[in-house]
């Protein structure tokens, strides 16, 4: 029998003639005990969830999402509007993003189950949470683009000589009021449409957690598609230009994205296209695509109809991703192999990774070999 010496490089005088074989060639004929062993199935501890699921309702949290992002893109229109002169464009941005500010902030409220939570969050701002960054955001941004709006239907309503209104001599001081809190909510807007993606990404749910790198943008684009979309309906033909602009590229930068998260992911975007979720996604792509299709046609034409019926698609492809994503995270969050699986695999990569490094061999740096002198 040979013996093995064992050194810094390896093993010495081996013998491969008597290492064990495995598989039909090696031990006992095949049926009988010398098959090689099949991959085993993944399985969890009585086949229970590793994570719990977040308790956020659907319809609050959800709904959130997509409210948040609309506001802060159709802030964006408004004050693109009000620097081009595009007077229809801006009223409509402004009272969408108001509208859209107020509805997210009672859904949230709604999802907290108290309104003095939500003030309670604003007592402490800690840089590295998302959610208390977020609060503090919507927090600013709210009363901001309250005012611009407030500042748009008191100046239609003097131009338009309601009894109560306030004299024609106060309207340049309305207007400056409102230019003023639009161009500064314009400011808070950016962070408004993507923070919210940096939120769900900063949890344990697999799907949210894998794809921090894409989610921010994504959310981004997906404020852009809905809120170029809405007021695109809700504007002028000959001054919606920019928000059919704005509402294509969203689009087609959402659509990218959520491709490059399915590539980059693998199987922990499956959930993205099983089951209820996969339902929501693939009926977010078809009205995106519709949508971008009607907005171009009546950017050609000068449609109103084509207008309002893009808008309506692009705004409905942006509620559909939000839920469609809020509700695939959680069915990854549920099933334990979206978990697991992967941290097995990071840890193979690791492993054999470190098993190659030269210091594992002797090789490295600071590490003595044979014929090697002391440091």
């Amino acid at each position: 029998m040979t013996r093995h010496e064992v050194r810094r490089d390896g093993l010495r005088d081996e013998t491969p003639e008597r290492e064990a074989l495995i598989g039909a060639k090696g031990g006992r004929r095949p049926g009988r005990g010398g098959e090689m062993v099949p991959p085993a199935e993944f399985r969890s501890y009585y086949g229970r969830s590793v994570l719990k699921p977040p308790v956020w309702s659907a319809r609050d949290i959800a709904g959130y999402l997509f409210l948040g992002g609309v506001a802060g893109g159709a802030a964006l229109l408004a004050a693109g509007g009000d620097l081009t002169g595009r007077g229809s464009m801006r009223r409509a941005g402004r009272l969408i993003s108001a509208g859209a500010t107020g509805l997210g902030l009672a859904a949230l409220i709604h999802d907290l189950g108290r309104p003095a939570r939500f003030a309670h969050m604003l007592r402490v701002l800690k840089p590295t949470s998302p959610m208390s960054v977020g609060t503090w955001l919507l927090g600013g941004f709210g009363p901001l683009v309250g005012a611009a709006a407030a500042a748009e239907l008191v100046g239609a309503a003097t131009a338009a000589g309601v009894s109560g209104a306030l004299p024609p001599s106060a309207g340049a001081a309305v207007r400056a009021l409102g230019r003023s809190s639009g161009l500064a909510a314009s400011l808070v807007a950016p962070a408004l449409t993507t923070y919210t993606g940096v939120l769900i990404a900063n949890t344990a749910v697999p799907l949210w957690h894998d794809a921090h790198r894409e989610l921010p943008y994504l959310f981004g684009a997906s404020a852009l598609a809905g809120a170029g979309g809405l007021v695109a309906a809700s504007t002028a033909v000959d001054e919606a230009g920019p928000a059919r602009a704005a509402g294509i590229a969203g689009v087609l930068m959402e659509q990218a994205l959520d491709r490059r998260i399915h590539k980059r992911l693998g199987m922990v975007a499956e959930p993205l296209d099983q089951g209820y979720p996969g339902r929501l996604m693939r009926a977010s792509r078809l009205a995106g695509r519709a949508g971008a299709v009607l907005l171009a046609g009546s950017a050609l034409r000068r449609s109103k109809a084509l207008d309002v019926a893009g808008g309506l698609a692009l705004a409905a492809s942006s509620l559909l991703a939000r839920f469609g994503y809020f509700h695939a995270g959680n069915a990854s969050a549920t099933d334990p192999r979206y978990t697991v699986v992967p941290q097995r695999e990071r840890a193979d990569r690791a492993g054999s990774v470190g098993a190659q490094h030269p210091a594992d061999l002797g090789g490295g740096r600071g590490v003595r070999g044979e014929g090697q002198e002391p440091a």
